[in-house]
């Protein structure tokens, strides 16, 4: 079954990718410019679409590099048909914060229905395919590489209502802005699965969205989804996202520059602690503190000669979520050398040093910090007194296992 799946998915892409256009030779060095899945699928006519009655799965971040929505390009060209627009958390336009949608309505822009998929899955979402008349579902979004990030789980469940509902589905590939190099952390326990972690992959998976679809159709899903995918051209393993010549739009609002999602992997750990994780600030997830917190642990972080990085002790004062309106003390995480910097491990460390530091350190009553790792592991070991090397060792054999299956779904060099 595995094996089949796998050839389907390879012949699939193959199709997509031979029916848009190559790129032109007009990059930065010499290098080909890079093309994401929709300026490719836009320069050949959307030929993946034709006949079909399109919806898209998208948000602010499904722009052109010249910052037009692709809802709006593809709503003005008479080659697509584009009746049904699907918005995620914090909706497709991004007007709300975390954990809220937009809700459904009509997008006062192009006049389209947008339908609400935060928090729908299986055959509930699967109605609201139905609902929506479309052939063929498109799914266009920025992720930031790290499994915690929900989008790619509103991908997989879009994936699965697909096939429920009986419609294609088509994924448009953007570059992961951290880079696609590796896969690091721990890999999700099944017993800890919820919407930041459907599937076990690892804590930074090292996958483009386009690569994330193949292997949730080829290892996961209960019945794989009739799936194509138009892959970028041009795009590096080794890029961040300052290489690839695109725009950056905030993926959320608590995401706002790409310095963020460098750190973001390993420092949205502290969501499942009492100290704030910088939300409220100008650099959230860069910003990590407490009240009764001093100097003593960036002292402490800086120690340990961590790859890469350096923290500076700061105070802050968030404006809104934990503490807010409260000045606290912490750390600021300054990444100096981005090719050698560990996020996971980082926020490992991190971790362990605030708790021997600061007597106040709890984590969340509900164990939130269970589901961001995916198991109990890391929260019973750093208890225990372990040191992060001995909590990183921990799951060494099950991100090996996961990156020779990753390895079989990648699509560039």
């Amino acid at each position: 079954m595995r094996m089949s799946r796998r050839g389907v998915l390879a012949a699939a892409t193959a199709a997509v990718a031979a029916s848009a256009p190559a790129a032109s030779a007009a990059g930065h060095h010499g290098r080909e410019r890079l093309r994401t899945g929709f300026e490719r699928l836009a320069a050949g006519g959307y030929a993946p679409l034709r006949g079909q009655r399109v919806g898209i799965v998208t948000n602010p971040t499904g722009v052109t590099r010249e910052v037009r929505h692709v809802v709006d390009v593809m709503h003005a060209d008479p080659r697509v048909e584009l009746v049904a627009v699907f918005g995620p958390e914090h909706g497709f336009r991004g007007t709300a914060q975390a954990g809220g949608s937009e809700g459904r309505h009509d997008d006062p822009a192009t006049g389209l229905p947008v339908y609400d998929t935060y928090l729908k899955s299986g055959q509930s979402l699967a109605d609201v395919f139905t609902a929506s008349g479309v052939d063929t579902v498109v799914f266009d979004i920025q992720d930031v590489g790290a499994r915690f990030y929900t989008y790619i789980w509103t991908l997989y469940d879009c994936m699965e209502a697909a096939v429920l509902a009986g419609k294609r589905f088509v994924v448009l590939d953007r570059p992961n802005p951290v880079t696609g190099r590796e896969a690091l952390g721990p890999v999700l326990h099944r017993e800890f699965a919820s919407f930041v972690g459907r599937q076990p992959i690892a804590q930074a998976h090292g996958m483009t969205v386009a690569e994330l679809a193949r292997l949730f159709n080829g290892e996961f899903l209960p019945a794989p989804v009739p799936l194509e995918t138009v892959p970028m051209t041009g795009w590096r393993r080794s890029w961040f996202h300052d290489a690839t010549g695109l725009p950056w739009v905030p993926p959320s609002p608590n995401m706002p520059t790409p310095d963020t999602a460098l750190v973001y992997a390993g420092t949205c750990l502290f969501e499942g602690t009492n100290l704030s994780e910088g939300r409220g600030t100008t650099r959230p997830f860069e910003l990590l503190g407490a009240e009764g917190i001093d100097g003593r642990w960036a002292a402490a972080a800086n120690a340990l000669r961590l790859p890469g990085v350096h923290f500076r002790e700061a105070y802050f004062t968030p404006a809104f979520s934990k503490f807010q309106g409260t000045t606290v003390g912490g750390v600021q995480i300054h990444v100096h050398d981005r090719t050698v910097y560990d996020p996971v491990r980082t926020g490992i460390a991190l971790l362990v040093t605030a708790k021997r530091v600061w007597s106040g350190f709890a984590w969340r009553p509900d164990h939130w910090i269970d589901k961001l790792t995916g198991s109990a592991r890391v929260r019973t070991m750093i208890d225990a007194g372990a040191t992060a090397d001995e909590v990183v060792a921990g799951w060494r054999q099950e991100l090996a296992a996961f990156r020779k299956v990753r390895k079989e779904y990648l699509l560039y060099d």
